[in-house]
């Protein structure tokens, strides 16, 4: 079996989330989790780039319109955050999306409007 894909930089987003869900719970806007996630990755020596942009392609032409993902941490992986009951299929086709505009490998899509804890869900090109 093929290890996961940037597993161990993941393991370490991982828990920087659930300490933030640990600590501040469910029901906050989506701008409340991501300031508390950019301080826990900052504690947990995460090196990150919050809402950086990055610039989208049609058919090799720039676009003016930028994607302006929540974190790219280590320069290759793509955290983007939600504060809603529960993951739809349209946020999980946002996150493909932007992988493939990138041309970045995974993304990790965080809700924590779930309860009882914090949802991940783990997305690879």
């Amino acid at each position: 079996m093929e290890p996961l894909l940037y597993e161990d930089e993941t393991y370490l987003i991982r828990g920087a989330v659930f300490e933030v869900y640990k600590e501040m719970g469910c029901g906050f806007l989506e701008a409340v989790y991501q300031e508390c996630l950019g301080k826990e990755l900052t504690r947990r020596n995460v090196p990150f780039v919050p809402q950086g942009e990055l610039r989208l392609c049609y058919k090799g032409d720039p676009l003016l319109q930028v994607y302006k993902p929540d974190f790219i941490c280590f320069e290759k992986i793509i955290v983007e955050i939600k504060a809603v009951k529960e993951i739809a299929p349209e946020h999980k086709a946002q996150l493909i999306n932007y992988l493939k505009a990138t041309r970045l490998r995974l993304g990790l899509l965080v809700n924590f409007g779930s309860y009882p804890q914090a949802e991940i869900v783990r997305m690879a090109l």
